[in-house]
């Protein structure tokens, strides 16, 4: 139990000639306002709503079904843009296939930024027509992470899709040997 002490203020000073009465000390009982305390700290804590994680909105494939026949869809090589991450925040990209280059097509490098990849994404998606509501139409990004690629490089090419407004991206983990002589020159 708390007290709250208050002073002694009895008797006064030796060879005083009146006599007063000893007043008893007040006591105050704080147990109520400790409890009261606990429960507003227990309410504010069950009534609060945490701040929650933001995530980024990823479009998954089903489930692959081993009886059905896998069909490749033929994609104009114009439409596509592939962006090779290595390691070091090195990033190369081409347009179209590296095989058979179009003019602009050759692997260039570039860096992470307003200035780097998001330049060229947004020259790319301003460039092909887009038909509002079909993602048939539009730019594809391809985005092909190494082993060496950092999960934060993931992250910032993911987010530079969203800032740009890609329709169709996705990532892949295939690399053609000619895409393998880039990395291995990128990694170096």
């Amino acid at each position: 139990m708390a007290e709250l002490n208050t002073g002694d203020s009895g008797g006064g000073k030796k060879g005083s000639k009146k006599v007063r009465s000893k007043k008893s000390n007040a006591k105050v009982d704080l147990t109520a306002m400790v409890d009261l305390a606990f429960l507003l700290i227990t309410f504010f804590m069950l009534t609060t709503s945490l701040s929650k994680p933001q995530s980024m909105d990823l479009g998954l494939p089903d489930k692959e079904d081993k009886d059905e026949p896998k069909t490749d869809i033929k994609v104009d090589q114009r439409r596509t843009v592939t962006i090779i991450m290595g390691k070091d925040n090195k990033i190369k990209w081409f347009h179209g296939l590296l095989e058979s280059p179009e003019p602009g097509g050759a692997p260039t490098d570039a860096v992470y930024g307003k200035n780097g990849i998001r330049k060229e994404i947004l020259k790319r998606v301003a460039s092909i027509p887009q038909v509002t509501g079909d993602k048939k139409k539009g730019l594809i990004v391809i985005i092909k992470p190494t082993k060496k690629a950092t999960y934060r490089n993931l992250v910032d090419i993911l987010d530079e899709m969203a800032i740009c407004d890609v329709p169709t991206y996705a990532i892949v983990n295939d690399i053609t040997p000619e895409e393998q002589k880039l990395v291995d020159e990128m990694n170096k």
